[in-house]
């Protein structure tokens, strides 16, 4: 049987059982509107909404994909009917779904590539095991086919060094083998890589890039930024018929769905990929998690030349802003732009500077006037400045107050970015997991530039909406162990850095949740447990907000909810 209820019925539902929850019970009229039960009903939980109007609760209830009423245990009980599914939540917490604002979305490197490192947890690794794992599948490769290897992290070696040429010959000398830093933006060579690549130690460093050398001032076979491309056009690559191609894709992907909503994320900002596959993988009910896709290169070309604008798309599958403009290097790979040198490097160094203020300022106009959201990676201050030049004189052209282009990264700034930020509408999507993932990078650049990096307390100070981005594969996605190293700033290793710039556990609860939708423009519908939003949720086994701090990452994610629907469960 199906029963009508009034909103004044239900307020009046919850007037008993609202002792002690913050604000007031409500529900979305239109919704209310149409009767019938409720598809789900959530009681006898501790509900932390990231909504103003009501920041606590005990209960909710869903309906078509939505929350429908939030509140008391009466009030979504009220809504109860034959064929509702009802969850006792047995006290535990319910927050919204994460939401990761800048991840390169791997999954078809997890599935079908070497792995030297762990992608998701802090682990030591030897370079004997590198050599290994890769010796094997050189074993398996035609020579002259190139051997790669995948999530290296130089500070996450037993061996308390860095990969080098000599080490990778002990893989091959018949193949061209290649191991890229996690981070993204180094990677190291063997000597038969080098040698197809026609590099000796004469050769001068390209812009935005070096060959490194070792003390011995021969080539160490590390490379950094613009001057991998070189090795691009050698040796063979492993090729694959389009089926094998699209097949990969699809597996890629719906593995990585599955890994998302494991760690509780029901919203991630995809960097890129293959948008057909995508599209695949959701028609094949195996897309979990929904997507703000970024994108760049041909297919941005195709959306600026065929009209299609920054929110096309619908509730699972929306293009968002552009991917990543790269214009400095990397913060954990230590070649961000910065405008003093690194300490201990000779002769000085700075960083790499990856496209120049002519050309990133064409970008910007060609995307913005197109109705793309603009999007750059911009770690050094340098980079940020140069970034916002490019922003603050297309917006001068062309005003338009609801921009909100992003800064990925936005790593280091000083009060005077501060300023230009919060001016000119900038989101930043700053690093998460950094702070207890690559605590061991900071003393490359010292206490007092600390302050000044990941500056979550400085944006929400000054008024600044920064959102989460885990930077995946750079860094680990687990939302939880961002929201730990945010609210502690200590490092696995014991180690903490930049104190000065700690959050509550409330503020990077916001941020990991209701700024990430503001991210995309689209907190009117996630990002919070409000009535008429998404049902997306993750129910938690502890309270973080009451439990040890340096605790929060080891949390178990019980429940994750994606329109209602329950996507994954421990």
């Amino acid at each position: 049987m199906t029963r009508q209820h009034s909103r004044r019925g239900f307020i009046g539902l919850a007037g008993a059982g609202m002792a002690g929850l913050v604000g007031t019970p409500w529900l979305d009229a239109a919704l209310a509107a149409e009767g019938g039960d409720a598809d789900l009903v959530v009681f006898n939980a501790k509900v932390y909404t990231v909504d103003d109007h009501m920041a606590r609760a005990q209960a909710f209830a869903v309906r078509n994909g939505r929350f429908v009423a939030v509140g008391s245990n009466e009030l979504a009980r009220a809504l109860v009917g034959p064929r509702t599914q009802q969850i006792d939540a047995k006290q535990m917490t319910i927050v919204p779904g994460f939401i990761d604002c800048h991840n390169h979305a791997t999954g078809e490197v997890l599935v079908y590539e070497v792995l030297v490192g762990n992608p998701f947890e802090v682990e030591f690794v030897t370079i004997q095991s590198i050599v290994d794992k890769l010796r094997k599948k050189a074993g398996e490769t035609a020579p002259g086919t190139w051997v790669e290897g995948f999530f290296f992290d130089d500070t996450k070696v037993k061996d308390g060094r860095e990969l080098n040429r000599y080490d990778l010959d002990k893989v091959s000398t018949q193949h061209p083998v290649v191991v890229r830093h996690r981070g993204g933006h180094t990677s190291y060579y063997n000597s038969r890589a080098l040698e197809l690549a026609g590099l000796t130690e004469a050769t001068p460093n390209p812009p935005g890039g070096t060959f490194d050398k070792g003390p011995d001032g021969k080539l160490s076979g590390r490379v950094t930024d613009r001057a991998r491309a070189v090795f691009e056009k050698v040796g063979t690559r492993p090729s694959y018929t389009p089926a094998q191609r699209a097949e990969r894709s699809r597996n890629g992907l719906a593995h990585i769905s599955k890994a998302f909503v494991r760690y509780g994320l029901t919203g991630v900002h995809h960097q890129g990929g293959d948008f057909f596959a995508l599209q695949q993988v959701r028609a094949n009910g195996d897309l979990l998690h929904r997507v703000s896709f970024e994108t760049s290169g041909a297919m941005l070309d195709a959306m600026i030349a065929n009209g299609i604008r920054t929110g096309f798309g619908d509730e699972w599958i929306k293009l968002g802003a552009t991917s990543e403009h790269t214009v400095d290097g990397s913060f954990s790979e230590r070649t961000m732009a910065m405008s003093t040198p690194y300490e201990g490097i000779s002769p000085p160094y700075k960083g790499n500077v990856t496209e120049g203020q002519d050309v990133l300022n064409a970008w910007a106009e060609k995307v913005h006037r197109a109705g793309i959201r603009m999007n750059c990676h911009a770690n050094g201050d340098v980079a940020i400045d140069m970034v916002l030049k490019a922003y603050e004189r297309v917006l001068a052209m062309m005003p338009a107050p609801a921009a909100r282009p992003k800064i990925t990264h936005c790593t280091m700034i000083n009060d005077d970015l501060l300023r230009r930020i919060k001016a000119s509408g900038v989101v930043p999507a700053a690093f998460t997991t950094y702070a207890y993932y690559n605590s061991d990078k900071f003393h490359f650049y010292g206490a007092e530039r600390m302050k000044n990096c990941m500056p979550f307390r400085s944006f929400l100070d000054a008024g600044i909406p920064v959102c989460a981005g885990s930077d995946f594969s750079p860094g680990p996605f687990a939302p939880l162990m961002g929201i730990q190293g945010m609210v502690t700033r200590t490092g696995w290793n014991g180690e903490t850095w930049g104190a000065n710039q700690r959050v509550t556990v409330a503020e990077a609860l916001r941020i990991n949740t209701l700024n990430g939708a503001y991210a995309s423009q689209e907190e009117d519908i996630k990002g919070s447990i409000t009535p008429g939003k998404l049902a997306d949720f993750v129910m938690l086994a502890d309270d973080i907000h009451t439990i040890a701090p340096d605790k929060i990452k080891d949390v178990k994610i019980v429940r994750t909810v994606t329109g209602g629907r329950t996507v994954y469960e421990a």
